[in-house]
């Protein structure tokens, strides 16, 4: 059986925040001694289980409170000023590995925060509701920030207060621009708006360029974790261009009767998807058409 080709997506795999992320937990876990991470460090499944067999221990917030003297890595969603003090208090070493864009967008938000009125202003974060990131966000405003997830959520702000109006990173820029435009226009007795552009263009770049590479093939496969929000909306985008697509965990669990004859195939994948899962999967793809030739 003849495969026409397969193609791995240049665009897609981590981005540079989770890329760093793991070279940083590859690094620390080479000194030796014990690791841990708080939360998963990737949404991934199938990388979190190849970093805890090299000694990653992935924790959460209410384990965080029990350890002492030990070092914790931080992960690319940031994390909220609570979770400094607990390291300072427990003499925890924090290895930080929070995205450079994160942490930026939280000292935007802090100034904000520090620089108003609280009975006066409201900042509001269009995000996802216990996502990692906005959790770190609404820590710069004391919990305070209101986090919104879809635009039908506007008529529940108090719209005659002045706000600020931020994003978490990775949502998409359209339906952000959206939120901002139709919130200015139902703001209420002269309170005033501003509009933060706070999405990573490493991120929101990808619809277009994973609409463009998903119609070049006759089948896309598209690897992301369960976990991952991001992944979620790329291979959306991918199905609406190219019915063919395929979402899988792992390149273990491509069904191979989807490989026909004389293919284009395509392999793509979220921003939480390392480079090496990928090309395992075309490995298996060239591997299966070579055996059946």
């Amino acid at each position: 059986m003849k495969l026409n080709k397969v193609e791995i997506d240049a665009g897609s795999g981590c981005c540079f925040g989770v890329a760093r992320a793991i070279n940083t937990a590859e690094e620390e876990l080479k000194k030796g001694g014990i690791l841990y991470c708080l939360g998963d460090i990737v949404h991934n499944n199938v990388e979190v289980e190849r970093l805890a067999n090299m000694g990653l221990i992935t924790i959460d917030h209410e384990q965080l409170k029990t350890l002492k003297n030990v070092r914790v890595l931080l992960r690319a969603h940031g994390e909220p000023p609570s979770t400094y003090q607990i390291a300072k208090e427990n003499n925890i070493e924090i290895i930080d590995a929070s995205c450079p864009v994160v942490l930026g967008l939280q000292k935007k938000i802090k100034k904000q925060y520090t620089a108003s009125d609280a009975d006066d202003y409201q900042i509001v974060i269009f995000g996802k509701k216990g996502h990692a990131e906005v959790n770190g966000l609404i820590g710069q405003t004391d919990g305070k920030a209101i986090v919104i997830e879809k635009k039908e959520e506007i008529d529940s702000l108090d719209l005659s207060k002045n706000t600020r109006l931020f994003s978490q990173t990775t949502k998409p820029l359209e339906g952000y621009k959206e939120v901002g435009e139709i919130m200015r226009s139902k703001m209420k007795d002269g309170a005033s708006f501003e509009f933060f552009d706070t999405i990573c263009r490493q991120v929101s770049n990808r619809v277009p360029n994973i609409k463009q590479f998903a119609a070049k093939h006759d089948l896309i496969i598209f690897i992301a974790g369960e976990k991952s929000s991001n992944g979620k909306v790329l291979f959306a985008e991918c199905k609406e261009t190219n019915p063919n697509s395929y979402l899988i965990n792992s390149p273990d669990d491509i069904d191979t009767s989807l490989l026909k004859e004389n293919l284009s195939i395509g392999i793509c994948g979220a921003t939480s998807t390392p480079g090496w899962q990928m090309e395992a999967a075309a490995k298996k793809i060239e591997d299966y058409y070579n055996n059946n030739n």
